[in-house]
C-alpha cells in the first residue's frame, strides 16, 4: 500500500477548545483532506470543519447546475456551524461555480483550489504539460482561463482520468485495477512529452504514488494543496491567523491541550466514511451523518 505524507494528525477532540473561529473545508468526497492535511500542518492549532460529499460523489461527471447546488447547501450548512471562511477543496466545484459562489456568499471569504497550471508552466523543460482532472474540470471555464492566462508558448494537455475519483473514495490506492486506471490516463501525456504533471484534483494526491512510479522520475508532479493552506492564512484576520498557528500564549497552551479539533460529516455511508477518514487522515475518526 503506497505510504502517505508524513502530516500530523488530527488533534483530539474536546467538547469545547476551539482556537478562535472554525474554518470549513469540503469536497466531492475525501479527497479534499489532502487540502486539509496542509492546512492542518501550517495551522496546529485551527479549528477546522470537513465535509465529504460522498453521498453526491463523483462531481467530476455532473451537470454544472447539480454542483453549483450541492456546493450552495453544504457552504450554507458549514456557515452555520459557524465558521469565519471556507475552502473549497474541489477543483470541479472552483472550475465551474466559485464566481457564482463568490456572489452567492459575498461576506464570507471562499479560498479556492485550483490546477497549479502556472507553477507547471514554469517548471516545464520540454515545453509540454499535463493537467490530470475530472472531465467537468477538464471542460470547465476556469481551466480554460488559466491556461489562456499562463500557457503562453507551452503546451498544456488535460487529460481525464475516469474513474480515479471512485478508486479513491473506495479506498484502493493500490493494486493492478488503480495500476491500470494510472497507466491508461499517463500514457498519453507521456507519449506527447510532457515532463510536469498537475494534479487537478484533490482526490489524486491519494494516488501520487502510482503515479510517480508510473511516470518515472524525470516527470514532476505537482499538487497546489500547500498552497490552497498558504492562501487560507492569508486571507484569514491577523488575530485570527495567530491563533491557527499557535503562535500565541494562550494558542500554544490550547494546542497541548488538544485544541484545534477537527470534526467531520459525511453524506455517504458514515461506517465506512469513518474508516476510509481515519485511514487517509491518519488517526481515528467518526464522521457524523450529513444533514443536507
Amino acid at each position: 500500500m503506497p505510504t502517505l505524507p508524513p502530516h500530523p494528525p488530527a488533534a483530539p477532540a474536546l467538547p469545547h477548545g476551539d482556537a478562535g473561529a472554525a474554518v470549513g473545508v469540503f469536497d466531492s468526497g475525501v479527497g479534499g483532506l489532502s487540502v486539509l492535511r496542509e492546512i492542518r500542518a501550517l495551522l496546529p492549532a485551527q479549528a477546522l470543519r470537513y465535509v465529504a460529499d460522498s453521498g453526491h460523489a463523483p462531481y467530476g461527471d455532473k451537470a454544472a447546475q447539480q454542483v453549483q447546488a450541492r456546493a450552495e447547501r453544504i457552504i450554507e450548512f458549514l456557515a452555520a456551524q459557524p465558521v469565519q471562511a471556507v475552502v473549497v477543496a474541489c477543483n470541479t466545484v472552483t472550475g465551474l461555480s466559485i464566481q457564482a459562489l463568490r456572489q452567492r456568499f459575498p461576506q464570507l471569504p471562499l479560498v479556492a483550489i485550483e490546477p497549479a497550471v502556472k507553477p507547471a508552466v514554469a517548471a516545464t523543460r520540454s515545453g509540454t504539460v499535463g493537467v490530470l482532472a475530472t472531465h467537468n474540470t477538464v471542460h470547465s471555464p476556469g481551466l480554460a482561463r488559466l491556461i489562456a492566462a499562463h500557457a503562453g508558448p507551452v503546451r498544456v494537455l488535460a487529460q481525464a482520468c475516469p474513474g480515479w475519483v471512485e478508486l479513491v473514495e473506495r479506498g484502493e490506492l493500490d493494486g493492478p485495477a488503480s495500476r491500470a486506471a494510472v497507466a491508461a490516463c499517463l500514457d498519453p501525456l507521456l507519449a506527447q512529452g510532457a515532463d510536469v504533471l498537475v494534479l487537478g484534483c484533490t482526490h489524486y494526491p491519494f494516488l501520487r504514488p502510482l503515479i510517480e512510479q508510473h511516470a518515472g522520475p524525470g516527470v514532476q508532479v505537482l499538487d497546489p494543496a500547500a498552497a490552497v493552506a498558504r492562501e487560507l492564512l492569508r486571507r484569514l484576520p491577523a488575530a485570527a491567523s495567530n491563533a491557527a498557528l499557535g503562535t500565541t500564549p494562550i494558542a500554544a497552551a490550547q494546542t497541548l491541550l488538544g485544541a484545534g479539533c477537527t470534526h467531520f460529516w459525511s453524506s455517504g455511508d458514515c461506517a465506512h466514511a469513518s474508516r476510509l477518514i481515519s485511514r487517509l487522515w491518519g488517526a481515528p475518526v467518526v464522521a457524523a451523518a450529513l444533514p443536507v
